[in-house]
């Protein structure tokens, strides 16, 4: 069986996992304000968590024979989510708002590609989405019940 638009569905992902871990970094760097000492912690256990799954698909793409993005112009290139220079003037709540807007990115994508490797008949790829997917709804989750959403 051909896995091709898998394949591509992959690599999207390798591109906004790689955009999205750069994110959680970007505001683990510039955090300031209440909350400082529980959510700086907070971004280490989302970064490694985003980069966890990041490896998983990698690795996954190349096992169906498809070649992962490996560049950050290819990540930059590819991934829709959204990220600008930081600055210091962001309260710890827009910074958790910016991260919720690109997670909510991530589960209509990881919705798509559960049906694309479905269809395609790749339940190994349904896997890993279905559970990278469920680790995403749970951050929301904590991160609006953080902002009081």
């Amino acid at each position: 069986m051909s896995y091709e638009k898998t394949q591509e569905v992959l690599n999207q992902t390798v591109a906004d996992l790689s955009k999205a871990s750069a994110l959680v970094h970007q505001i683990h760097w510039y955090m300031r304000g209440a909350g400082f000492l529980y959510l700086h912690p907070k971004m280490d256990e989302l970064k490694d968590q985003l980069d966890e799954h990041l490896d998983e698909f990698a690795e996954r793409l190349i096992t169906i024979g498809g070649s992962p993005f490996s560049t950050l112009s290819e990540f930059d290139e590819n991934s829709k989510i959204k990220m600008t220079s930081a600055t210091w003037d962001k309260s710890i709540a827009n910074r958790l708002s910016e991260l919720v807007i690109a997670y909510k990115y991530l589960t209509e994508q990881f919705t798509q590609a559960l049906e694309i490797s479905e269809k395609e008949g790749d339940a190994v790829t349904v896997d890993l989405y279905t559970t990278a997917l469920g680790d995403i709804e749970k951050t929301i989750w904590m991160l609006e019940a953080e902002l009081g959403k």
